[in-house]
């Protein structure tokens, strides 16, 4: 708005003209010297436009700027509690690495549905699934055993097909900063490196009840519900070590063996000691 020439009052100088303005400042002339002001801010409390339309059109810009300047703050504070949520996480995050102690079943087996045998491959991810009861039903399952130290294993069966049948189809490490505590989606992402996946040929000769067991029920292959099951650091060791000896393209075979070799150190595991599948297949 032009305000140039318009006559004002200040508080403290009096009567004056208004000589310049733009969007930041204002220079009045007062009837002994010229003054510069902040703009608009000055007609907050010390300046007063004599013609009331202009008032009313500059009362409507201060009203403006100050609803900016409310929401500009509003923004800033956000922006600090995330700050300091982030840092929380960060100490939170930093306490669980520092005290963790392993789990001996801190490995988990997923059951892949049709969809999920593209997707959990091409974004190298899965989710944990939904709670079916209780307080929490609707919210992520949160994957508590899972840590640095885990790996995911993939498996399927075609519906057809009975459940002794489960055929794996890859596997891979949790992200490096993974802490499953803290995981509040669901969503349970790969290793930037550890991660296999399986040919239809391989999988075939990798069948899941080869290596797993039900401790109260040794021979029975049952699945009954949920997307996952958490199991032995051992069996997960014993499968890494098959797929190495199943891989021919020789890229392939030193990827899945640093993967083994990674996962041992991990998880404190000792190759040499490892014993041989003992699953309920091997059982019957």
């Amino acid at each position: 708005m032009n305000l140039i020439n318009k006559k004002v009052t200040h508080k403290r100088f009096g009567m004056g003209s208004i000589v310049k303005h733009n969007d930041s400042s204002i220079e009045i002339h007062f009837a002994s010297e010229n003054k510069k002001f902040v703009f608009p801010d000055v007609f907050e409390k010390h300046l007063e436009l004599h013609d009331k339309s202009d008032a009313n059109s500059l009362e409507k810009i201060i009203q403006k700027k100050e609803m900016k300047r409310k929401e500009e703050e509003w923004k800033k504070e956000e922006e600090k509690k995330l700050q300091r949520k982030n840092q929380e996480l960060r100490w939170e995050h930093e306490k669980l690495m520092k005290n963790h102690k392993l789990h001996p079943e801190s490995q988990m087996v997923f059951w892949c549905d049709t969809e999920e045998q593209n997707s959990s491959f091409s974004e190298w991810r899965v989710f944990s699934g939904v709670i079916k009861s209780g307080n929490n039903k609707g919210k992520p399952n949160k994957p508590i055993r899972l840590h640095q130290n885990s790996a995911v294993l993939l498996t399927a069966i075609d519906s057809s097909m009975p459940e002794r049948d489960r055929r794996i189809l890859g596997v891979y490490m949790v992200n490096e900063d993974f802490i499953g505590k803290l995981c509040e989606d669901g969503d349970i992402p790969a290793h930037s490196k550890y991660r296999l996946q399986l040919t239809e040929q391989e999988s075939d000769q990798m069948l899941f009840w080869e290596y797993y067991v039900n401790g109260k029920f040794p021979h029975k292959m049952t699945w009954n519900t949920g997307k996952y099951r958490y199991f032995d650091n051992l069996w997960m060791a014993q499968i890494l070590l098959d797929i190495v000896s199943l891989k021919i393209d020789p890229k392939e075979r030193e990827l899945a063996q640093q993967f083994f070799e990674h996962f041992c150190k991990m998880n404190q595991i000792t190759d040499r000691e490892l014993p041989k599948p003992n699953g309920a297949l091997m059982r019957m």
